[in-house]
């Protein structure tokens, strides 16, 4: 060992002598020998021990780059998240808009649909008095006609009669003052009967002007008719469209649905009856049917609109909201492990009203565990709703409630992290995703 530690000693001399370090005290000098393989060591050390130092401050300054960067990008992420939050809330606060503008147009529509009909119904009356006055006016010329023919059958008659007479008055000279007479008479007769000729013949002129402008009447009367039910068919085909879509899109059986709506409605002032007309009008029987069709869309679009009322396609809430959870897997916000979600949450201020999306019946009004302060409700085709987590119960068991009715106040019960409403579509016991119908309120709502 001592022979190697020499021989590299004396390889290393020529690049680092040996040194000597003194240490003087006041009874002695001392000193500290430094052989190169010693010197070696030492810088060995010395430069492993800086380079290290070197490392370590590069990998902490790195570390904090990067926690600072993503620190950043965290508070990029943040404020991004809360303007895309923002952006959705004035889109549904747009959309809550247009759709209570749609349902402002819809029931102009509908006072629109009732002046209309009540105009036609006006025309219909006006077009009777004209179909008999007109039947009046061609009884009346019919005569005219019939008199100003006898009448001229009367003035040939007397003519040839006169002719006759003038022919042998040579030869009555001993019957002239007789036939005198006859002729001043047949004279007069011809003359009235001339008068009264042209009298008829007037009359059947003016007659046969007041018929063509109760011709004239008619047609423009008809063409008016036309435009009206063209409106009234218009205004109910966009009355009724958008409810049959929204119901037959999400699955409803639109059958079934109205005629349990029949059974509810079916009292007194029920559906619209079908118009009748005389078989004494001149209104074509295509008129008649086309009148029967629009009244029976009319009951259609009021029954539609009754039906969409009997199954949840409102909006829970009405108030300002933000939607924190939506349906389907999620982690479990108490437990942190993945658990299903079987309804949507809105959080909203402590007491926003909590409002009925249909008609329906209270089935469980009370506390539930995990949700707190629960309301359950039955509605029409098996649809059930659930409202929970809320501070304040309204309603109780067996309770008939309407669509948009104030049925409790959002609140932080049961299992919960904050005030929000859980709300839940049931169809035959089997939990669905709620904003599939929430989304129908744009349309029908």
């Amino acid at each position: 060992m001592r022979d190697l530690t020499a021989k590299w000693n004396r390889l290393l001399e020529r690049h680092l002598p040996e040194q000597r370090i003194y240490l003087k005290s006041e009874n002695s000098t001392r000193y500290l020998r430094l052989s190169p393989l010693t010197q070696s060591i030492v810088g060995v050390a010395l430069v492993a021990g800086f380079s290290w130092t070197i490392i370590v401050t590069s990998a902490l300054t790195l570390n904090m780059i990067s926690a600072k960067s993503e620190k950043v990008q965290t508070e990029v992420l943040r404020e991004a998240y809360e303007t895309r939050l923002t952006q959705i809330t004035e889109e549904r606060d747009q959309r809550a808009r247009e759709s209570q503008t749609a349902q402002e147009r819809f029931y102009v529509a509908l006072d629109q649909i009732s002046i209309q009909q009540a105009e036609l119904l006006e025309a219909e009356e006006q077009r009777r008095e004209l179909a008999t006055g007109l039947k009046i006016m061609q009884g009346k010329m019919q005569d005219a006609i019939k008199g100003r023919e006898v009448a001229e059958l009367n003035s040939e008659s007397i003519l040839q009669e006169m002719q006759a007479l003038s022919g042998n008055v040579n030869a009555r000279l001993d019957q002239a003052s007789d036939i005198k007479e006859t002729l001043s008479y047949l004279t007069g007769a011809l003359t009235t009967t001339v008068v009264e000729r042209d009298k008829i013949r007037t009359e059947a002129d003016g007659l046969s002007t007041r018929m063509a402008d109760l011709e004239l009447d008619s047609k423009l009367m008809r063409e008016r008719s036309d435009r009206v039910f063209a409106q009234l068919e218009t205004a109910v085909e966009v009355s009724l469209q958008p409810l049959e879509r929204a119901l037959n899109r999400n699955g409803i059986n639109t059958e079934n649905l109205l005629a349990e709506v029949k059974r509810a409605y079916s009292g007194t002032g029920g559906p619209i009856m079908p118009l009748t007309f005389s078989s004494d009008s001149f209104l074509t029987d295509p008129l008649s049917e086309r009148a029967n069709l629009l009244l029976k869309n009319f009951d259609q679009v009021n029954l539609m609109k009754l039906a969409a009322q009997k199954v949840p396609l409102a909006h829970p809430l009405k108030s300002s909201f933000r939607y924190t959870s939506g349906f389907g897997s999620r982690n479990d916000p108490v437990s942190g492990g993945r658990r299903k979600h079987n309804g949507t949450d809105m959080a909203g201020p402590l007491g926003t009203d909590v409002l009925s999306t249909a008609d329906g019946v209270v089935t469980f009004a009370g506390r539930q565990s995990g949700y707190g302060n629960l309301i359950k409700i039955r509605h029409a085709q098996g649809f059930e709703t659930y409202y929970a987590h809320l501070y304040r119960i309204r309603v109780k068991s067996g309770q008939k409630v309407s669509l948009g009715e104030h049925i409790g106040d959002m609140g932080n019960s049961g299992r919960s992290t904050g005030v929000h409403l859980h709300y839940e579509v049931h169809i035959n016991g089997r939990p669905v995703n709620p904003m599939t119908y929430i989304k129908v309120a744009n349309d029908v709502f």
